[in-house]
């Protein structure tokens, strides 16, 4: 009974360390990026060596539909861990080669086209790393604890992000300036190394059995992507739909707040900063919980009262979130956290049950990183436009509540049935 006990475990940290190097990369080039604009895009203009970084961090992003593609074939024709082990190995490995980068004084052109090259191949890996391991979390957890288990991917992710900011925090707290900029922000991309290692030795030694593997070679399916888009439209259009909302809505809470906070309420980047990460920490702890719940009550009740709590409560708890009072500001961010953990914990296996086991990876790939490509990672910079045309601070609530509408009717529409609940 403990060995079953433990294998089951050693199956959730395998669908779950991925994610934790996927959003961990995320994070330490996302805090590094003034030094990482210096050293691969010098320029007379500060702002314009940042919108380069920036924009090779975009290029990432539109790869993950490409990956999507390849690694959702992967693992619907050869099996989910061969594709598992596959899109670990393609994060580790570009986010370690980037330590050891030579900078643009010491190659010129070359050295900003090599980053360019290696973000877009840990682009491609994301585009199946976080899809892949919650189908894989799906398919090894009992009916009745799906939602808890897939949780834990997320978790994974959002686990990802404070390792990485804690990593580069730290980096950046105890190395002088001078330091940091000539080789110190190489350190937390080689702590990558030691993460991919791990969890490519966890993926490698959980042993494959009938959930892992793909289906029945009696019933293949050749091309799952031509499959998905003849015979199930409905379900990748649900699919995207709701997912506008998840890229929206982490985007523009735990990823643009931060700047939304010094530029327009005026803290400090380090106050800033430290009340995300605390209203992090509390959404993490919400998720499992609220997974728990799910499957003990309704996927549909709680996407629903998650959507339908950012559009009624989007503006105002954004009108907290703009206030010089940091307790104001913390009530709002944890009401958002709060709203959006009972859409993101039920989300993820309700969407994986749209789609049948033969084409399910490439299904719910596709779903997940279309809507992300296009609104999660472009979030801040709307959200930024909205305020600058409108010339209204709150614009970018507005922004949320759309998509807050848009995902609650969708949800509502959506049968009542658990789909293929195989």
């Amino acid at each position: 009974m403990g060995s079953a006990a433990d294998n089951k475990i050693r199956k959730i940290v395998a669908g779950t360390v991925g994610n934790t190097l996927e959003w961990y990369d995320f994070a330490v080039y996302g805090y590094l990026a003034p030094i990482i604009a210096h050293q691969f895009f010098p320029s007379s203009s500060p702002t314009v060596s940042l919108i380069s970084t920036f924009g090779v961090f975009a290029a990432g992003f539109l790869m993950r539909p490409i990956g999507s593609l390849l690694l959702g074939h992967v693992a619907d024709r050869l099996g989910r861990s061969r594709a598992l082990l596959i899109s670990v190995a393609l994060m580790a490995i570009p986010t370690t080669l980037i330590a050891f980068l030579p900078t643009y004084d010491q190659i010129g052109i070359l050295a900003p086209l090599a980053l360019t090259l290696l973000r877009l191949l840990q682009g491609l890996s994301v585009g199946g790393e976080y899809t892949g391991s919650s189908v894989y979390l799906y398919e090894i957890s009992p009916r009745d604890r799906r939602c808890f288990v897939v949780s834990w991917a997320l978790v994974g992710a959002v686990f990802g992000v404070l390792l990485g900011s804690g990593v580069a925090a730290l980096a950046t707290s105890l190395l002088p300036a001078d330091d940091l900029g000539s080789w110190g922000w190489r350190i937390p991309f080689g702590f990558g190394l030691l993460v991919g290692l791990t969890g490519f030795l966890i993926r490698s030694s959980t042993k494959g059995d009938d959930t892992d593997l793909p289906p029945s070679p009696h019933d293949p399916v050749s091309v799952p992507v031509g499959e998905v888009l003849r015979n199930h439209r409905p379900a990748l259009f649900r699919t995207i739909a709701c997912n506008i909302l998840n890229g929206v809505g982490f985007y523009l809470t735990f990823v643009y707040l931060t700047s939304y906070l010094v530029a327009y309420v005026h803290l400090s980047e380090s106050r800033a900063l430290t009340i995300n990460t605390s209203v992090m920490v509390i959404f993490m702890l919400m998720l499992p919980v609220v997974g728990y719940l799910a499957d003990k009550t309704s996927r549909k009740a709680l996407m629903l009262i998650g959507s339908g709590g950012v559009t009624l409560f989007g503006l105002p708890l954004f009108w907290l979130i703009h206030h010089e009072n940091p307790v104001m500001i913390i009530l709002g961010q944890l009401g958002l956290a709060a709203v959006l953990s009972c859409f993101f914990a039920p989300l993820m296996a309700t969407m994986i049950s749209q789609f049948p086991r033969s084409v399910r990876v490439t299904g719910y790939s596709l779903g997940y990183n279309i809507p992300l490509a296009l609104f999660g990672g472009t979030a801040p910079l709307v959200a930024t436009f909205l305020i600058e045309k409108s010339h209204l601070q709150l614009a970018p609530a507005f922004y949320l509540v759309a998509a807050g509408i848009l995902t609650f009717v969708v949800v509502w529409t959506m049968p009542d049935t658990d789909g293929y609940d195989d």
